[in-house]
Formats: C-alpha cells, structure tokens, sequence
C-alpha cells in the first residue's frame, strides 16, 4: 500500500478508537467531520465526495463508521476489483473490523492488523479466505497466475465442492483446505513451462527467470521483443516465470528494453558498467568489444546473472542478431525484482493546482501517492501534507527552484520515485519547463547526470491560477487571452514591455503572473500604464489571493483604480479586454465576462440591458468551444 491509510471519522464517538489507530500507524492520518471532529488531522464537509477524492487517489480507508455509509459513497465509482484500494468499516468501539473492498490488495491483512491493535474481531468474508484458506487469483509472493480471468469461474466450482488436481510443486498449494482427487475436473498447474490456462485450469509460475538484454541505440522493439519470444519458447520457459528484464543502465531509456519490460509486464531493472563487470568470471561469452563500448565485458549474459544472484546460472547464453542481444538465467529461488539492481527512476511533475483538494485532478493525487520522495517549496508540500505521510519530504527555498528540480531528477536517476510539486499548472510559470531544460543541458553546463536524463517522465496538469481567478468571478477568460509574467529576474524588463505593449494594442484579456513582490514594486504600475494607452480606465481588474485556500479573497476594482499595494505575492491578476464587462448581481456581488460575440454586436439594446446579459437570436452564431 503505497498511500498513507485514512481513518474517516464522522463524529466524536469514533475518535477515540481512530486515534489509538493513529499512534500505531505513523502513516496514518484521521479525516475528520467539519464542526463534528474539530481535532481531526484534516477536515472535510461533503462526506461522499471526500470519500470518493480518497478511493481514487488509491488511499486505504478505514472508515469509523457505518458500513453502508461507505458502501453507498463509493458504489458509484468501483470498476476494476484488483486496483482497489483496501475499504473497511471499523465500529465506533473498535469490536467489529470489516474488509469491504480491496480483500485481497491488503484489506484482509489489514483488518486483522486492526483487529489485533483494538482487540476486536476481523469480519473476514472473502470467500477463498473463510472457506479454502487460500486466494487463488492473488498468490503468494514468488509466483504469478498467468490466466487470472479464469480464477472467479475455478473459485467458484471449488466453492461448491468440486474436487481439484494439483500438478507440479507449490507448498502454498498442498496445505490449502483444497479436496484433491486424480480424476477432478479443476486443475491447479504449478510450473516453469508455458501451459495453457481454461476456465478449468489455473496455471501458476514461479518467478525464477532474468532476461538480459542489450540493443543498439534505437533498435525497434519488435526486433528485441522477438528475439526474447523465440528464445523463451525454444527453451521451454513460460513468460509468467519471467521476474524482470535486465540490462545495462544506459539503456534505462531504450525503447526497445522498455517495450519489452511492458511486453512482459514485469520490471525493468538496471545494472552499472561495473556491477556488470563482476559478473565477468561467470560469463560464456566474454568480448573485448563491449568492454571497449561500455566498460563490462558482457550486457546481456551480465545483467541475467546479475538479477538471477549469486547461485544463478546460465539457461539460454548469449543469442543475438542484428541489433539486439539477450540471455536468459535461473535462480534456484524466487527472484524479487525490487532488489535486483535498480529500477529506471521515474520523476512526476505535478501541478497540484491552487490547493483545494476538489481541484487537484486524481491523476496527481495517485502520483503523489505512488511517490516515495516528494520535492517542493514548503508551502506546497503543506498544501498536500495529508497525502505524503510517510514519505521522504525534499524542501526547498524559494529562490532555489534549479536545485530543486536537479536534486528531483538526480533523485530519480537512483531508480527512486520522485514527485516534483508545483502550484497550479506544473508547466505553467512553473518547475515543468525547467525539468526539461536541465534535461536539455549538457552536464557540463549545468545539467544532469546520465542517469538523470534517462529516467521515465509523467506530467500531470493542474488547474492554473489563471483558470481559478475567471472560474471564481465569472468567465472574463471567455474570449482571447494571454500570460505575462512581470518578473524581470530571468526575463529583460524590456522584452516584457514590448510583449505589453503587443497585448495591449491586440486587446487581449491579460493574466499577469509574479506581478510584484517585496523587492519588485515598479513593474505593475508601469504596465497599468501601457495598458492605459490602449483601453479605458474603468477596463475590470480581477484580484485573486490565496485562491483555493481557506484566506481566499477576491476582488473586482478597474484599471485606473488598481494599485501595486492591493497585490502581493499570491495574488493572480487579470486585467480585462476593452469587451470585458462587470455586473452587478441582485445579492450585491459582482460576476465579470467577456463575451465571444453570440451576439451580433455587443453593445446592441437588445443584447445587453441595464448591463444583464440574456440570449439573443443570432443568424451567423459562433462555433462551440474547441470547435474553431
């Protein structure tokens, strides 16, 4: 379980229990009630809605609560049973602890944790649990089920008595309350050989097979992946006994090693030049000409024995062709992957938008939860410290955000994963451009190491301070816009005037960014004054601070009467169009727009009135958004 687990109280009575769950899980986090649970780690006030935020953000939940408040919250959204994550209802004294869903992802085991802590019972009903002793479409670890559509149908039968044949050796098997009979119907196949799977067989394989490989630079996947497929067969090993790829650290990045990985659907794990080259003395087939290229005398036979261990050996040496090598080895135990070598790394850049939780999209949420260090200024990490417990926390200064974006990448160049946090839209005035900037470097001049440059990227947008500001007073953004960033720090202050000067003759809405701060207190007031030469001084100006924050504010005055000391630091400014309009509502608050021309002409008596905006009939009409 990668997320921080989440005990959702309701109400005072279930507080007690939760915080004694809390003090024995460091990673817990208690979910409060607002005005019910004051002393609650984080507070919400839509129960079905937070829920659901957490159920897709992949945080276990243990809920202090009614089983059916759980049930009918997050029945709407379940689909896939085996990415849930683990769902239980504890009663308000700690007695009953129910698995709900996720049984068989850490539920089950989980409930019992719980039921232990409280002295209460584990209300385990999964059937295979109760009845079999046994979840076959979940093995133990060291074994994979290469056929898991066909477990339900097998579960079934076994459920209602049907007798079962076990083939081949698998301990975990033999001691299942499983009845056995030669001539049974179902089969339970244990092996290393590829074997086809029927809703009457499950066939289970052990993970004791390394592929190595090594490839040209941009060697098509097809050519790998066929290369390993041939070979596999030929040596009669099933794809399911598969534990890894392997390979030489500078192909972290390969197309092909990585397509083959996913072909294969395990992980791929690297190995240095000099890891490599200890595995020398084991190799068949040595060669000066790699050790030349690379600085190990064999890739593809290295990287295999090295995944395999110490008492690995050799099943299939060195095959190759073209532009593509690989060998497959044997450990005589399971091999766990996550301790063969190192994985690829992978750095998430996430926009976590202004900081509502309603407004971080889930995408971002399960990236953080999915990271195992988190990078970012204090106040974001903050922001979201209800779903990074546990985690390794990176904080840096403003003013440090270069070292803050190489510390991430050279982080996930050690085969961590890293997420890299932003404000609002993470390419946006944000870390996004850098990431790829020092990517882009030589590291020589100031980039990044290689192992840095090959780690996997995800990019996960967030909502702009530019679309919360417009979306919080109206739709002033509803026509043609631009970004402007005032700062000065890595931009000449004359190429931003000249590009306020072009928006401002092209009349378009303008979202200015880093619009002051303590030392810069000149530029907003210089741009207010271009912008004046080209629109009029009751022109709207949007004042957003703390947008999405429990202190936010928000304000409507005009050009003419905007003021450098109504801004700060986090504050979004939007300055409107010369068709931008204001209106003032019956409760006496404003909303402010800019139309896209619906009507023919927007100032016609029949299309505004006393400032209302209504519909009009319109022979020629715009096309819908995302159409032009």
């Amino acid at each position: 379980m990668d997320a921080s687990p989440i005990l959702f109280v309701l109400n005072q009575a279930g507080l007690d229990t939760a915080q004694d769950i809390a003090g024995r899980f460091s990673t817990a986090r208690i979910h409060g009630l607002a005005g019910r649970v004051p002393t609650a780690d984080t507070q919400f006030n839509e129960t079905v809605e937070h829920l659901q935020l957490l159920f897709k953000a992949g945080h276990p939940i243990v809920g202090f609560c009614a089983s059916g408040i759980l049930i009918r919250a997050l029945a709407p959204i379940l689909s896939d049973k085996r990415n849930e994550p683990p769902v239980i209802a504890v009663s308000e004294d700690g007695s009953s602890i129910v698995p709900l869903l996720g049984g068989h992802r850490g539920a089950n085991e989980l409930a019992r944790l719980l039921a232990k802590a409280l002295g209460g019972h584990a209300a385990i009903t999964t059937a295979g649990d109760t009845k079999l002793g046994i979840a076959l479409d979940v093995p133990p670890e060291g074994w994979r089920l290469a056929n898991p559509d066909d477990a339900k149908p097998v579960m079934a039968e076994l459920l209602s008595g049907a007798p079962v044949r076990i083939e081949g050796k698998a301990d975990w098997l033999n001691a299942a309350k499983l009845l056995q009979a030669e001539d049974a119907a179902i089969t339970l196949a244990a092996t290393e050989h590829p074997l086809d799977g029927s809703p009457t067989r499950l066939v289970y394989n052990p993970l004791k097979y390394a592929v190595g490989v090594g490839c040209a630079r941009g060697c098509a996947p097809e050519e790998l992946i066929g290369l390993v497929e041939r070979n596999l067969a030929e040596a009669n090993i099933a794809k399911g006994a598969v534990a890894c790829v392997a390979s030489i650290d500078l192909k972290a990045d390969e197309a092909a090693v990585t397509a083959l990985a996913e072909h294969l659907d395990v992980p791929l794990r690297v190995f240095s030049a000099v890891e490599l080259q200890r595995e020398t003395p084991r190799l068949k087939n040595p060669s000066n000409v790699v050790f030349a290229e690379v600085g190990c005398h064999g890739v593809s036979e290295g990287a295999a024995l090295s995944a395999s261990g110490a008492f690995g050996t050799l099943t299939v040496e060195k095959q190759k062709t073209d532009n593509a090598t690989c060998a497959i080895a044997r450990s005589p135990n399971f091999i766990n992957a996550d301790t063969a070598g190192r994985a690829r790394g992978h750095l998430s850049v996430i926009g976590i938008g202004p900081g509502k939780d309603d407004w971080r999209t889930p995408e971002a949420t399960n990236l953080l939860a999915q990271a195992t260090d988190v990078v970012g200024y204090s106040l974001y990490l903050d922001i979201v410290e209800r779903h990074i417990g546990g985690k390794t926390l990176h904080n840096f200064p403003l003013g440090a955000e270069e070292d803050r974006v190489r510390f991430a990448l050279e982080e996930a160049g050690k085969g961590k994963t890293v997420a890299l946090i932003s404000s609002g839209d993470a390419g946006i005035y944000a870390m996004g451009t850098l990431v790829y900037e020092l990517l882009h470097r030589e590291e020589e001049f100031g980039g990044v190491s290689d192992a840095a440059k090959r780690v996997s990227i995800t990019n996960a947008p967030g909502i702009s301070a530019l679309q919360a500001c417009s979306a919080r007073i109206g739709a002033p953004l509803g026509h043609d816009f631009c970004a402007i960033s005032l700062s000065d720090l890595l931009t000449p202050w004359e190429v931003i005037e000249k590009r306020l000067k072009a928006a401002a003759e092209g009349d378009f809405v303008i979202a200015f960014y880093n619009p002051v701060s303590r030392r810069r207190r000149t530029q907003l007031a210089e741009a207010r004054e271009i912008l004046l030469q080209h629109r009029s001084a009751a022109t709207p100006v949007i004042l957003g601070v703390n947008l999405g924050r429990p202190e936010e504010t928000l304000r409507v005055t005009t050009l003419e009467a905007l003021r450098v000391d109504d801004v700060d630091m986090l504050t979004t400014v939007l300055v409107g169009s010369s068709n931008t309009r204001t209106v003032m509502k019956g409760d006496g608050k404003p909303f402010v727009y800019t139309p896209r021309g619906y009507a023919k002409r927007i100032d016609a008596p029949k299309a505004l009135k006393d400032d209302t905006p209504h519909s009009t009939d319109q022979s020629d009409p715009q096309p819908p958004e995302g159409t032009q």
